[in-house]
């Protein structure tokens, strides 16, 4: 249960992030809400992982792989750009996602 509550925790994080910007400022109301709800979704999900993955662990993948989706989101729903240097970047960072669940034993399981 703990990868399916960081995987909420990420997803619903993703989903505020992307929607900032419609929020122009939060004078928007649904999407403030979107934004509001998301993260508060985000963050309690994140709590019930920290039950039993350390703060590090959890907030190194959550970092990693909310980087490269709100990216993903932001190329392909809002057109945005990405280049060699950021897209190489992201992939680093994903690497060291892969690395530290396959390989750290600070990971619990």
């Amino acid at each position: 249960m703990t990868y399916l509550y960081l995987a909420i925790a990420i997803v619903a994080e993703v989903i505020a992030t992307s929607s900032l910007k419609a929020t122009d400022g939060f004078s928007r109301l649904l999407p403030s809400l979107i934004v509001a709800c998301g993260y508060g979704v985000a963050f309690y999900f994140l709590s019930l992982t920290l039950r039993v993955m350390s703060v590090g662990i959890a907030y190194a993948i959550w970092c990693g792989a909310g980087i490269v989706l709100v990216a993903l989101i932001s190329w392909i729903v809002l057109g945005q750009r990405l280049d060699a240097p950021a897209i190489g970047g992201m992939a680093l960072i994903m690497a060291g996602v892969v690395v530290i669940n396959l390989f750290s034993k600070s990971v619990s399981h």
